[in-house]
């Protein structure tokens, strides 16, 4: 450790000593500051004395003196040539029981000795006294002066109309652009709040609105004020948390014109922020129609020069390849891919998260993972009559809403190639692999279905169109981990159960002794994994096991890893997930452009047969099972649904 003292030259009788810095402005010394200071004053040769500090007392009173001459000298606006005599630094002691704070000096004359002699400063060299160990502090012992100035005195001394507002800015930002929608209201700003409660928010963070409407910042607090709960394991503090929350949340109307609109948010911004640096999220809660209008004024008129900036795009990603092609390259025009977070809360389940852990976390599972031993994998998702369907689902249907981006993402998770790290961007490259190699979809391997309902169902009744509300395939990746292995997709709405799963069927045991003893089906022996997210989520194993008692009769029993009865904790929303994810920058989630555009190459010829009504929608009861098609495609290719 480096330190800096000064070396005043002083005759015993002198009652006070002029002197100057950098040949400037020479100052009177009075000994009225120096109460107690002789005590603490080292004689060395050469009639110069050395202040060394004795401990915090002579530190507390050689701080006034300090202070004193910065302020007669006015070092800082007056001798920007010389540099800062001394810039302060705290740092905490490590040793408790002896000294309750360390502070240390850093300053452009480390290890010098500053010599005043008569008008001029001089700078040799010296080494300050042996430093005592830890045992030895006390108020008697010789140390070297510490100058205790903390940063924020030290600004208030020379720059005190900016240093209460510094620390008290933001260092990130985040805008929910569409913020009085019901996916801001319902999802995003509950998200945000669990997050900021939780701690994965800085304390000073800022949350801007920003939407067309005449609001004002109490009026927005009030409308996301009813949406905000805490969960059961953070009720302590939970009102202050919330005030704390709402109090550092903003609202902005952006008006009709949205480059005039971004322009005040940016203002608005910089305002809280101040001078100091910070980040910014912006969450694009708006319409397909209005997505390139806002991306491209934010893009010239709200971006920060202090940070980064990160865009959270919501789906539908487009209507097919070529519109989403048209989207991706207007968005990639004004930013970059690192930038751009596509978001779909059905990722951020705890079920996706656990794929990859599973799979490469787990050798009992390692080498299993291929066609050598896998049957089959079915995709499972199918909402009761309790899910809305919301109202942008017209128009878009269930291939747009859910299989082109929860489906294949969660197919190409679970087939994909380890990847060389956890990073999101070694991930995205197997993921997209994956989704080149999905062989193109034939007619005769797709069912479509649309419910039945009537206006006292309370649900959105699609008979004038052919939007899809159930949709079935079967799809093979050509690759030689997964080639003749189907994946099983069943994605409907309006069906008799809700339920989120994958299983995992694998191959009947080869010379399978106990054949007999399993009975007539077969299939009833067939090993099997199935991750569940809902309704409860769970991993479950099947397996063949003897059933006590005499004789010998095999059952299939599920070995079960109950969340809710193991973890006691509340899951987090999706939302929260995924949203920590942008902050952290962890994009293995989110989809990439070219991810994208293989998705939509899978998907694109089924939308255009639906456009021309070269397929129509078998319908189905609502709260039924589904269009009865789908059992005849599992019989195609001798796999039963498990579910059932």
């Amino acid at each position: 450790m480096s330190f800096c003292s000064f070396s005043i030259p002083l005759a015993e009788s002198s009652v006070s000593t002029s002197f100057s810095l950098c040949s400037r402005t020479p100052l009177k010394v009075p000994p009225c500051n120096f109460p107690g200071a002789l005590n603490n004053i080292h004689s060395l040769t050469g009639g110069r004395l050395v202040c060394y500090g004795g401990g915090a007392n002579f530190c507390r009173r050689f701080y006034g003196l300090r202070l004193w001459i910065i302020e007669s000298l006015n070092l800082w606006q007056r001798n920007r040539k010389c540099g800062p005599a001394h810039e302060f630094k705290s740092i905490r002691s490590q040793e408790k029981d002896h000294l309750a704070n360390h502070l240390e000096t850093t300053s452009s004359c480390e290890g010098q000795v500053i010599n005043l002699h008569n008008d001029s400063i001089e700078t040799t060299s010296t080494q300050p006294p042996e430093e005592s160990s830890a045992q030895n502090y006390g108020p008697d012992v010789s140390t070297e002066v510490v100058t205790s100035i903390e940063s924020k005195a030290f600004q208030r001394t020379h720059s005190s109309s900016s240093s209460i507002e510094d620390s008290k800015a933001p260092s990130l930002c985040i805008a929910v652009i569409g913020a009085t929608g019901e996916l801001a209201r319902g999802k995003v700003f509950p998200a945000l709040f669990a997050l900021y409660y939780s701690g994965f928010l800085p304390e000073n963070v800022g949350i801007f609105g920003y939407s067309r409407k005449d609001l004002t910042d109490e009026e927005l607090r009030s409308i996301i004020a009813s949406t905000l709960t805490c969960r059961v394991d953070h009720q302590s503090n939970c009102g202050d948390k919330m005030d704390a929350f709402l109090s550092r949340t903003y609202y902005l109307n952006g008006g009709h014109d949205n480059k005039h609109g971004m322009s005040k948010l940016n203002a608005r911004m910089e305002q809280i922020e101040g001078k100091s640096e910070a980040n910014r999220i912006f969450y694009l809660s708006v319409p397909q129609e209005a997505l390139l209008d806002v991306a491209s004024c934010l893009a010239s008129n709200a971006q920060t020069q202090k940070g980064w900036n990160r865009i959270i795009i919501e789906k539908p990603f487009g209507f097919d390849a070529l519109t989403s092609h048209q989207l991706t390259k207007s968005l990639l025009s004004k930013f970059q891919e690192k930038q751009l977070y596509r978001i779909d809360h059905l990722l951020g389940r705890n079920l996706i998260e656990n794929l990859t852990v599973l799979r490469f976390a787990n050798l009992v599972f390692q080498p299993l993972w291929s066609r050598t031993y896998i049957r089959n994998v079915q995709v499972i998702l199918s909402e009761d009559l309790a899910v809305p369907t919301g109202r942008y689902f017209d128009g878009y249907g269930i291939i747009r809403d859910i299989v082109h981006s929860h489906i294949l993402q969660t197919i190409a998770l679970l087939a994909m190639e380890p990847p060389i790290s956890l990073d999101g961007e070694d991930i995205r490259n197997e993921k997209v692999k994956v989704l080149r190699s999905i062989r193109k979809l034939e007619p005769s391997d797709i069912i479509l279905g649309q419910y039945k309902a009537s206006t006292g169902d309370k649900v959105d009744v699609y008979l004038n169109s052919l939007t899809p509300t159930y949709f079935a395939s079967a799809l093979f990746i050509d690759n030689a981990r997964w080639d003749g292995v189907p994946f099983l997709i069943k994605a409907g709405l309006g069906l008799i159960k809700h339920r989120v799963e994958i299983r995992i069927q694998f191959h009947r045991v080869p010379g399978n002794l106990y054949r007999e003893r399993v009975g007539h089906n077969i299939d009833l022996a067939t090993n099997e994994l199935i991750l569940r997210d809902a309704p409860d989520e769970a991993i479950l194993v099947r397996v063949n096991n003897k059933i006590p008692g005499l004789g010998l009769q095999l059952d299939s029993p599920e070995l079960n890893l109950l969340y809710k009865d193991k973890y006691k904790v509340e899951v987090p929303d999706s939302y929260e997930h995924l949203l920590l994810d942008v902050i952290d920058g962890d994009s293995h989630l989110f989809m990439r452009s070219d991810e994208l555009a293989a998705a939509w190459n899978i998907l694109t010829p089924v939308l255009h047969e639906i456009d021309r009504k070269n397929v129509a929608p078998e319908l189905y009861e609502l709260g039924g099972r589904g269009p009865t098609g789908a059992y005849y495609l599992w019989a195609k290719h001798g796999v039963p649904w498990g579910e059932d």
